[in-house]
């Protein structure tokens, strides 16, 4: 009893006296989860220390902790409010442009910081082996408190306590690292059809591959990089290894997996094309244009640390521009090659939205998903420059006969005078 009473004592002294904190008593790398947080984990079978992955939107702003079950797949837990990210949409390209990277990332122990000077933080590990391959420079790029950002995705105070307590807890339950995907939207159909007149298209329908994988399996893609490209759940021959730089090599997937893949990648290619048929009050955010943007953005932050005078915001090329640039990346390696039932897909589904009931019924079943053949299952065989699989020997679907144009009805005024004529 005289102990406690003593510990009590020497509590309220040390923060009546100001020689201590609670911060002190409780640091805040080590502050526990919320008990409705808990209850949510247990409702859904899970446990403290179970792994973890987070995903984070810029569009939509949001960062979101899932955590694995029982069973091996992965569900949400919760999610959070971004504070704060700068720059626009689009992937980090030079050190300077202000711009919060796109893409998967792996989070390690050792990137963790309890000693922020942005309250808690983590690195997320820019550059990882695809920006290297490419050329992308930046550094310290973090998820961190203090709701300020100069290319990093900043968080409240509170929240990164939250955001940092779940990493902490799946380290000490054995998780070695854990995936961040950062993606500039949800990749959805819709929102695919939305951006796909923009210069980070190419880049972006790479990213969605991922982010399929994930919606489809319910757990983190096994990542590569091969030929300057992610590349998903692949699994090379003993011996063969992913060069990032070089010719992706020989590759196979499980057959199951793939099949599910391809099913459910038609699907998105039908909303898709329906979804460019339809018109949306939405508009597009603005993107970064390419690298000579990202330089001019560089350029102005480097004379503004020196103290120059420069505009209040960071330079932007004039949409104009946007035309000019090259795309990023050419086209991403896939997993699924198109058919030509696939390739016909966008033009079944155009058609099903004028045709009669019937038709529309006939279109949908001629876009239903076909069989994986053997060769499919062979994904990448050398050499590969294109990501495209081996030609399953399949013939070509034969191009669709336009019918003629009705002839062309004369106007009010033409009949009315062809009758005074006669």
């Amino acid at each position: 009893m005289k102990t406690r009473f003593a510990c009590a004592a020497l509590f309220s002294i040390l923060i009546l006296s100001g020689c201590g904190s609670l911060e002190d008593i409780a640091p805040k790398a080590e502050r526990k989860l919320p008990q409705q947080i808990m209850q949510v984990m247990k409702a859904k079978g899970m446990s403290k220390g179970a792994p973890i992955m987070m995903r984070v939107f810029k569009e939509e702003g949001v960062l979101e902790v899932w955590k694995q079950k029982p069973d091996g797949r992965y569900d949400l837990v919760t999610s959070y409010e971004i504070c704060k990210w700068s720059g626009k949409l689009g992937p980090k390209l030079v050190e300077g442009d202000r711009q919060a990277p796109e893409g998967f990332y792996t989070i390690r122990p050792q990137q963790m910081n309890p000693q922020s000077s942005y309250h808690l933080a983590f690195n997320i590990g820019f550059p990882n082996t695809y920006d290297r391959a490419n050329g992308r420079t930046g550094q310290h790029l973090m998820v961190h408190g203090a709701c300020s950002s100069s290319g990093c995705y900043s968080m409240s105070d509170e929240q990164v306590e939250e955001i940092y307590a779940f990493a902490r807890d799946a380290f000490r339950g054995g998780q070695q690292a854990f995936q961040f995907q950062a993606f500039p939207f949800r990749m959805t159909a819709e929102n695919m059809a939305r951006y796909r007149n923009d210069p980070n298209y190419p880049f972006w329908e790479m990213l969605k591959e991922g982010y399929d994988h994930f919606e489809l399996t319910r757990s983190p893609p096994k990542v590569d990089v091969c030929e300057r490209r992610y590349v998903f759940n692949r699994i090379a021959p003993d011996g063969a290894s992913f060069d990032p730089t070089g010719a992706c090599p020989p590759t196979t997937q499980p057959a199951e997996l793939l099949m599910a893949y391809q099913a459910y990648k038609k699907r998105q290619d039908l909303e898709m094309a329906r979804a460019r048929l339809k018109w949306t009050r939405k508009e597009p955010k603005p993107s970064i244009t390419g690298i000579e943007e990202a330089k001019l953005v560089a350029d102005w932050s480097r004379r503004r640390a020196r103290g120059e005078r420069v505009s209040a915001e960071p330079p932007s090329l004039a949409p104009t521009m946007m035309a000019k640039n090259k795309p990023l990346i050419s086209a991403p390696v896939t997993a699924y090659a198109p058919t030509a039932e696939a390739s016909a897909a966008e033009t079944a589904s155009a058609a099903a939205t004028t045709a009669p009931a019937g038709a529309q019924a006939s279109a949908t079943a001629s876009a239903a998903p076909s069989a994986v053949t053997e060769s499919q299952v062979q994904v990448g065989a050398p050499p590969l420059t294109t990501g495209s699989v081996p030609n399953s020997g399949r013939p070509a679907a034969a191009p669709a006969q336009s019918a003629p144009a009705p002839a062309a009805q004369p106007g009010g005024l033409n009949r009315l005078w062809n009758m005074f004529r006669n």
